[in-house]
Formats: C-alpha cells, structure tokens, sequence
C-alpha cells in the first residue's frame, strides 16, 4: 500500500516518541513553514466557506441545520447535514469488515494521512477553530493545528502499539510424551467494538476531540462526530477530510460521519445510549460527564470534566520568574481552559523568596502587578486573551469580584479587529481559607479568568487543601513553588497518592496549563476531573478486542 511506504516512517518516529518522552513533533507550529501563500489562502478557504452549505454525501440527512456566531462577531450562516440515525448508524456499520481486515498498519497509516491532510490545511482550520473558540489567532493557530494534530497521532501510534502487543498469528504445539504432539493454528484479529461517539467541546475541538478520535478509528471502530453546536466548523472539517482519505484507500467513507443538531435538541443524550453505541468520547461539564458515566452503560465511556486546579506556594528562588509564569497561565486564552490553574494558595505569614520575605499581601499584590504589567498593552494583551467564549464564562467574570476582595480588578479590552468581541482581563480574588463561607467558593470550578489567591495558616495546611481539593473535586493540573525538598517531597507524594499530574517550580516559558504530545500526560485518569489520560495505553486498549480462532493442525 502507498500509503504505508509513505507515513511508516512517520508512525514509526512516533512510536519512538512515546517511547522515549522526547521532544519530537512532525507538524509545524510557525505559520510561516506551510509556504508564503498559505495564510491568504488559509482565509479564502474559510471565508469561502461562511454562508454556504457544508455537503459531506452522508446517508440520512433530513435536514439543514446550523447557527454558529463568531465569539468574535460575526455569524458564520453555514448549514450542515442534521442526520437521520437510523438511517445513518447501520450505514456506518456497514464499513466495520473491511476496516477490521486491514489490519492495524494499515489502518494507522490511513489515519496518518488523514492527519498529513489537516496539517496542509492548518491556516484553514486556524481560522475554523478561532472563529468558533474565541481563541487568539496564534492560539488557534497551534493548539488547533499542529498540537491538536500532534495528540492525535500520538493516539494512533498508542493504538498500533497496544493492538500488536499479540501476534497475528501462531502455531502451538503441546508435547503428549509417547503420543504425537496436540498441535493448533492461531489466529488473532483485533475488531472494534462498535460505533464510537465523539462529543466535542466549544473551547478546543480539535485537541480535545482528536485523541478519541483517532483512537478509535485506529482500533477499527466508526466514528460519529457530534460536535458542540457553537463549533461545529473544526470538526466537520475534519470529518470531510477523513471521509475524502477513506474513500481514496479503499474504505467505506461513512466510517467518519457528522452529527449536527438542531438548536436545544441535546443529540447527544440521545445517541449515547443508544445499543449501536460502543465507545464515548466526551469533554465537558461535570454534570453531563457523571450522566454519561451513568447511563451509557452499553458503551465504553471515556470523560474530561472539570476540576479545581491548585498551585501551592510555599518559597521560590526566582520570584520574578515565579510571578511572569503565573500571570501568563491566568491570562492565556482568558483562563477558558481545563488546566489553568485557579486557586492559589499562600501561606497568610508570607513566603521566603530570592528577594527577601514576601507578606501574603505582597505576594497577592505582586501577582496582580504582573498580570497587569503583562496585559497593559491592548494588542499584546488580545493576543494573549483571545475572546470570552459564552455568555455563561462573562457572568462568571462579572459576579466574582462579590466573592471577595478584589485584588486585580478586570478591565474590558477592545479588539481593533473585531470591535463585537467580549475581550476582558482576569480578576484575582483575595479569600480567606479558614472562614466557612470562602470554601464554598474555593472549592467550586470557576471556569474562565477568575482566580482565588487563598491565605492559608502554613504550608502543611495548603498540602492539606490541595489533597482535598484533589480528591473530592479533582483536578487536570497541580502546580507548586518551593525551595524545601521535604516540602517538594510532601506535595510528590500527595499527587502520587491522588494521581494528579505536577508541574514544580516553573519559572521559564513552559506554563502549568501547557502539556505537549508524546510527552506529557494531559490529565490521569485518576482523579473526579478525568476518567482517562491523553494518551496512554488504558486510553486505546478498550477500544478494540482479541478475537481468537483456532484450527486444528
């Protein structure tokens, strides 16, 4: 196969890559390495695609449906195909054969050529994922483009992996003594479960959405797409690319389909408990993350909900690294993301620093100053900031500065661009740990640009919170500052015991909500924020079955 001559090498790099946890990213991530033409003509093909129909040829459409509006202004007025399940589950079905019979290899390269497709197109998708996201172009950009395909080859090189662990085939022979030998022929296929569900997310689409994805198209399982109604463009990108790579090898395109929804029409409720239904992919709320958990009993279900996450400071010996990398993981892309960090927890005595003691005040206040410093600038700080994704995160914004006092007031930004955007800077609220009526508030996710510098009696009573927050409300990410090794110690064990991911003492340009592919684990698995890490082993080997014939020799 072509296709196999052309992207082994590419597979196998990432199988090295996993392997290794080394730096390695074959997607990438300046704008100016896909040609000198590609930014104009990564705009033409969006705006082309505003105001249109968006034909994919699936079976079972029986309607238009669509409504996406820009968090930056403008509406999109694109339509896409709203599906008739009945008509299109059992169509999707039909390709499972021959995608079984092609074996992992080959179906990992198809899903590399899929990616190699996308990553051609990357200005394209920018702009799909910003204008649907409210994240900043460079933001879009990256995490869209080259990271997002980056998690989704790391997905299908943990999918070959995990599926070839067992040969295809064996010949077995048990030794009788006197009498001949008990002799078999073994084969071992790997098959699908059935249809796999993705639920996509409003704030990152293609990141969050191309690990399932690809896991599961990898594992030789269909793959419906329902994304979220506000971005529905990312995706359904990606599922006319996957369905053109599919048709082109051979395949049966609507083993990739689209499911689009009509306003308040909760699809996706619907779909997930439905018997055709074998695999879930969701991101989003707690509260539809547990209902998934619940009630698709019939499917393997795989969730990133939300969380509470921590930083604990206790001493630092760069205080101004320490303060310039927390102001860049509260502001970028305006707090909208799981990992951002949102409670902040000091000792209320103050911290030893390479500057001298610091009061809790002064900690709180020269937190503030950074991020003011660092969004003072409006076009620096749209950059940064991108636009508020909903109304529901500006709400939020707006009722917390009655949560406490205020430490760093947000302030409205206006893009030059885009003068209908929701542009604001983050608030940081100073709480007091010990009072009853701030653990209600601490203690609850406050998605969005809103953080709680939390006063704490010590450092033991911030481990202690920080355990507690972890367990019972779970987290993506744990950040800590601190220049004691028993101190690091303690919080190591902590997250060991509470299987949450660590960052210690960053102080550089790598932020405690940035995680790369092939390298970092992007949530544990073990915690109430996710029931599953992007990506591991456990994230595709659920995916797929052995299935064993034997013939007698």
């Amino acid at each position: 196969m072509q296709l196999t001559e052309t992207h082994r090498p590419t597979l196998d790099q990432a199988l090295e890559a996993i392997r290794t946890r080394a730096y390695w990213s074959p997607h990438p991530e300046h704008p100016k390495a896909y040609g000198d033409s590609a930014p104009a003509d990564g705009l033409a093909a969006f705006e082309a695609l505003r105001g249109s129909r968006f034909e994919l040829d699936q079976p079972g459409t029986d309607d238009w449906t669509g409504g996406e509006v820009s968090p930056y202004g403008p509406k999109l007025g694109i339509e896409y195909p709203h599906p008739d399940l009945d008509v299109l589950l059992p169509a999707m079905r039909a390709g499972m054969g021959a995608w079984r019979e092609a074996g992992p290899e080959t179906r990992a390269v198809v899903c590399v050529e899929i990616l190699s497709r996308i990553s051609a197109r990357t200005h394209e998708f920018a702009h799909a994922v910003m204008h649907t996201s409210g994240q900043a172009f460079m933001m879009a950009f990256q995490a869209g483009g080259p990271h997002a395909q980056d998690r989704g080859l790391e997905a299908v090189a943990y999918a070959y992996a995990e599926q070839t662990r067992t040969p295809a085939a064996a010949e077995w022979s048990k030794p009788q003594g006197k009498r001949d030998p008990l002799e078999l022929r073994k084969t071992f296929t790997t098959a699908g479960r059935g249809i796999s569900l993705l639920i996509g997310c409003n704030t990152f689409p293609t990141w969050n959405g191309y690990p399932g994805l690809f896991a599961s198209l990898a594992t030789g399982n269909p793959v419906l797409v329902k994304p979220h109604p506000r971005a529905v463009l990312p995706l359904a990108l990606t599922v006319r690319v996957a369905r053109e790579v599919l048709s082109e090898a051979g395949f049966d395109p609507n083993l990739v389909c689209l499911a689009a929804e009509r306003p308040g029409e909760g699809i996706a409720k619907t779909l997930a408990v439905r018997p055709e239904i074998k695999i879930i992919d969701y991101t989003g709320s707690t509260g539809f993350g547990d209902w998934l958990e619940a009630n698709a009993r019939q499917a393997q279900v795989y969730t990133e909900k939300a969380g509470v996450n921590t930083v604990v400071i206790d001493s630092t010996d760069n205080y101004k690294g320490m303060l310039s990398n927390l102001a860049f993981s509260l502001s970028l892309y305006s707090g909208q993301m799981c990992t951002t960090p949102q409670n902040l927890l000091i000792p209320r005595d103050g911290i030893t620093t390479d500057v001298g003691p610091k009061s809790y005040d002064e900690v709180v206040a020269d937190i503030a100053a950074s991020v003011g410093g660092l969004l003072g600038d409006d076009a620096r700080a749209n950059a940064l900031l991108g636009a508020l994704v909903n109304p529901d995160v500006k709400g939020r914004l707006e009722a917390a500065s009655g949560l406490g006092e205020v430490a760093l007031p947000s302030r409205k930004i206006t893009n030059p661009d885009f003068p209908d955007a929701v542009v604001r800077t983050p608030v940081v609220v100073k709480l007091d740990g010990a009072k009853p009526d701030a653990e209600s508030v601490y203690l609850s996710e406050c998605f969005g640009p809103v953080s709680f510098a939390v006063a704490v009696d010590s450092t033991a009573d911030a481990l202690e919170l920080m355990r507690r927050t972890v367990r019972d409300k779970g987290a993506m990410t744990v950040g800590a500052y601190t220049t004691s090794e028993e101190t690091e110690r303690a919080i190591e064990d902590i997250c060991l015991e509470e299987s949450a991911q660590l960052s210690l003492n960053l102080t550089g340009g790598v932020y405690v909500n940035q995680t790369a592919a092939f390298s970092d684990f992007h949530g544990s698995g073990g915690n109430p924020a996710a029931n599953a890490a992007l990506c591991d082993g456990a994230f595709v080997s659920n995916r797929f079955r052995v299935v064993e014939v034997r013939r007698q020799a």
